[in-house]
């Protein structure tokens, strides 16, 4: 028999020195009508000696006896709140008149709020064109009838339409992505019409409120514990092409730079288009750039708070207009006479580095995709990255970037860090008592391109930013 003084009240259990702690836990759970393990036992009231739950070590581990008292304390005062609600509860149903907390208020304000579902998100214009045409590529009958031997009022398979996620005709176009929309025609293409096809985001967070053990770091399960990630290679895009209307804009962003010598960033500003070059496909069509606040130098830039910002919105809504992307300068002056800028970012150095990604994975999780196909209402994002540095021919050049859906959520939850000394590499934060990181793997195929080695990832270990 044990003794368990709580701030609610003392209560016994029976226990015997061989129980195992982990049934201890239980049995106090049981007791005291916890609604889950956010509690902590000590042998002493001054937290000196802590029990843990385990299934190897016994009461007797601990130097307990008969009518010992063991100490309670909960984390976070969860038990307070829970003793408190289910007292509130029992009168309730006992017909009680006993007015309800402020507690169970907000509990009750925030289970009747309104959660976004697939029948009540609004989804973008362009997608919601993109769900009402048909998306099939149409082919033309051969004019030679050297493969179709039919009429003009006829088809046969050289000459039927093809889906819009073909691969052999995303080949022929050199498209390395399908369009997002594509991507989910493929999905609703088997038997069942895309009725259990749903889009679920990634998360690199426990889930919260699991009553089988004590929370975190004390212990954690695989119905709580997130899943691990495997960086692969996205097979769509959610922008296929990024335009500016007017070349004046570019030319005004980079004035700065050519003035000072100085970086410089920006965002865009301006409204998402049906894209006719890729089946089913989204341009991003930039109408203006807003300079936010910044302190930059020759090889950085640094955002600064930007008190306009709300109003910056609220302007370009009236206008039609939303922020769908951000710009960067990275010029190097390779010979002012013949106006050259050097051309570093390539296959064998980095087409963005590690802190760029980062900054694009925060971007884009700021900036959510509505979809009507995901659990909470949001799939990706369709915030684009545009550098502008030189090119081969050592020329001004723009391009254009999204990160991953895998990229946004280690970003979103905070597993990543940038590298000091090799800006193409990033790093996979450790779990810490404050925070769980779960594992990261990657794929490296060997010399024959045939077996795929895995590799783990922790402190001591890197990867490309190239895989996202």
């Amino acid at each position: 028999m044990l003794r368990v003084q709580s701030p609610n009240g003392t209560r016994r259990i029976e226990v015997e020195s061989k129980t195992p702690t982990k049934e201890l836990f239980e049995k106090v759970l049981n007791v005291f009508e916890f609604p889950g393990f956010s509690f902590l036992l000590y042998c002493s009231r001054d937290k000196s000696r802590e029990i843990f739950s385990s299934k190897e070590k016994t009461v007797a581990n601990y130097g307990l006896n008969h009518g010992d008292m063991i100490y309670l304390w909960p984390l976070g005062g969860s038990v307070e709140e829970s003793e408190s609600t289910r007292n509130q509860n029992s009168s309730i149903k006992n017909g009680g008149t006993t007015s309800l907390s402020s507690s169970v208020s907000t509990s009750n304000t925030i289970v009747g709020s309104k959660i976004p579902t697939r029948s009540n998100i609004e989804e973008d214009q362009v997608d919601v064109m993109l769900q009402k045409m048909d998306g099939k590529v149409k082919r033309k009958r051969d004019p030679k009838r050297q493969v179709c031997l039919h009429g003009d009022n006829s088809s046969c398979i050289h000459c039927l339409p093809l889906e819009p996620y073909d691969p052999s005709y995303l080949k022929e176009l050199n498209v390395k992505h399908m369009s997002f929309h594509a991507y989910l025609r493929k999905l609703s293409s088997g038997l069942d019409g895309g009725k259990y096809a749903n889009l679920e985001n990634i998360s690199c967070q426990i889930k919260p409120g699991c009553t089988n053990h004590p929370p975190w770091p004390k212990s954690v399960c695989s119905k709580c514990q997130p899943k691990a990630i495997t960086l692969n290679s996205q097979s769509y895009r959610h922008v296929d092409n990024v335009v500016f209307e007017n070349p004046n804009l570019v030319e005004r962003f980079l004035h700065y730079w050519r003035a000072t010598g100085r970086q410089r960033m920006g965002f865009l500003y301006g409204r998402y288009d049906v894209h006719l070059d890729v089946p089913l496909g989204i341009k991003g069509i930039v109408a203006a750039i807003y300079e936010p606040p910044q302190e930059s130098t020759r090889d950085s830039v640094r955002l600064l708070p930007d008190p306009r910002q709300s109003v910056v919105d609220k302007l370009a809504a009236k206008l039609g207009l939303a922020c769908i992307g951000w710009i960067f300068t990275d010029l190097v002056t390779e010979d002012a006479s013949k106006g050259t800028v050097r051309h570093f970012r390539n296959a064998e150095t980095h087409f963005l580095s590690a802190q760029e990604c980062i900054m694009a994975g925060h971007f884009q999780s700021l900036h959510p995709n509505p979809c009507r196909l995901s659990s909470n209402g949001y799939f990706g994002s369709k915030f684009v990255t545009i550098c502008v540095t030189g090119n081969s021919q050592n020329q001004v050049h723009m391009e254009g970037y999204q990160v991953s859906n895998q990229c946004q959520a280690l970003v979103r939850d905070q597993c990543l860090v940038p590298t000091k000394d090799a800006p193409e590499l990033a790093y996979v934060r450790q779990s810490t008592a404050e925070k769980y990181i779960p594992d990261v793997y990657y794929k490296l195929f060997d010399n024959s391109w045939m077996e795929v080695i895995v590799f783990f990832l922790n402190a001591e270990f890197n990867f490309a930013v190239g895989r996202f």
